[in-house]
């Protein structure tokens, strides 16, 4: 999600007053890494935004330091709350300034049940979706955030309104402990299994009834990301979930099988991934080179957007802390008894 100039005003500059150095410190991130966030997510308002003694030097349009200057006060009160600083909260931050302030999405209308967005962050990364203008989206996020499922209705509301023409999804067909040599049957049974997550995400949205129908037409295609190679995919909406486990090449494949008239959204948790430990994820290879340009919209989505079961985001929660302190991989039994 981005705010958008309605019209060109004049610049101006304000201080984010900040008297507490380890605070001032946290607020712009290692290497100023939060203040380089802030003006690539308001570059649209030439934003620039500086670390001074005693506060953050904002300068650009008017609205667009408006909103800077909400944003690092949402994440400056995180802080004070005890949240430990990191750049999916900062991310967080904006994300819930840019909601408070820009007419957020609606509702997901004409499918079997309407579909709204229950947090902060969801509602930003709704308002993206639903954003024409944004061809390319990556929602990412850990595990019931809904990333995966608010895209599928998107989509799934664009095909009933006529908007596009297929729903193609797509998914790496990597292995996570099993192995798909040892499934039986053909290759359409052995992937079926990875698939199965977004099928029942269409029989929700659609019915059994409908699904059924549009899959015969050829409207719906749920497919492995491979099968996506040598294609131009038009008047689509197409969906890569999964994505941490696409390689470098096979992200760079899929990015560049949009076609005219078609919207692509890229879903995934970074640290989820089952590749081989020596491939690195297409995922974050593509968040960084794409960072900033025109059209692509970055969504993260964090554990206080999890909408499964409350326990979902305290179980989230617990493994970020122990894999922020240590290495272990699960392989010995790292001193732990039971």
């Amino acid at each position: 999600m981005s705010l958008r100039p309605k019209s060109p005003s004049a610049p101006v500059s304000r201080i984010f007053s900040v008297s507490d150095t380890d605070m001032l410190r946290n607020l712009c991130g290692p290497h100023h890494r939060n203040l380089e966030r802030l003006e690539q997510r308001f570059e649209d308002f030439s934003l620039r935004a500086e670390s001074q003694g005693g506060g953050i030097m904002l300068f650009g349009a008017a609205e667009g330091v408006a909103v800077a200057e909400t944003a690092l006060g949402a994440y400056m009160q995180k802080l004070l709350a005890g949240t430990e600083p990191g750049e999916l909260e900062f991310e967080g931050a904006i994300n819930t300034a840019l909601t408070s302030t820009v007419k957020s999405g609606g509702p997901v209308r004409g499918l079997k049940s309407r579909i709204q967005a229950q947090t902060a962050g969801q509602t930003a990364y709704l308002s993206a979706l639903q954003d024409e203008t944004a061809g390319l989206v990556f929602g990412v996020g850990p595990a019931g955030t809904g990333k995966t499922f608010l895209a599928v209705a998107t989509g799934a509301a664009e095909l009933v309104a006529g908007k596009r023409e297929r729903l193609i999804v797509a998914r790496p067909a990597v292995e996570a402990g099993e192995k798909l040599g040892f499934l039986p049957g053909d290759l359409e049974d052995k992937v079926d299994p990875y698939m199965l997550p977004i099928w029942d995400s269409l029989r929700e949205l659609f019915g059994q009834d409908q699904l059924d129908r549009r899959r015969l037409r050829g409207e719906i295609e749920v497919a492995p990301l491979a099968f996506m190679r040598g294609r131009t995919l038009k008047n689509a909406f197409i969906i890569i979930d999964e994505a941490q486990n696409a390689s470098i090449p096979q992200m760079k494949m899929v990015l560049t099988r949009l076609g005219r008239n078609s919207r692509m959204v890229v879903t995934g948790d970074p640290s989820q991934v089952d590749l081989p430990s020596k491939q690195p994820s297409g995922l974050p290879h593509a968040l960084h080179i794409l960072r900033s340009v025109p059209g692509v919209r970055q969504m993260r989505l964090t554990a206080s957007d999890v909408v499964r079961h409350d326990l979902v985001s305290r179980i989230v929660d617990a493994y970020d802390r122990a894999e922020s302190g240590s290495h272990d991989d699960g392989r010995s039994d790292g001193g732990y008894h039971f």
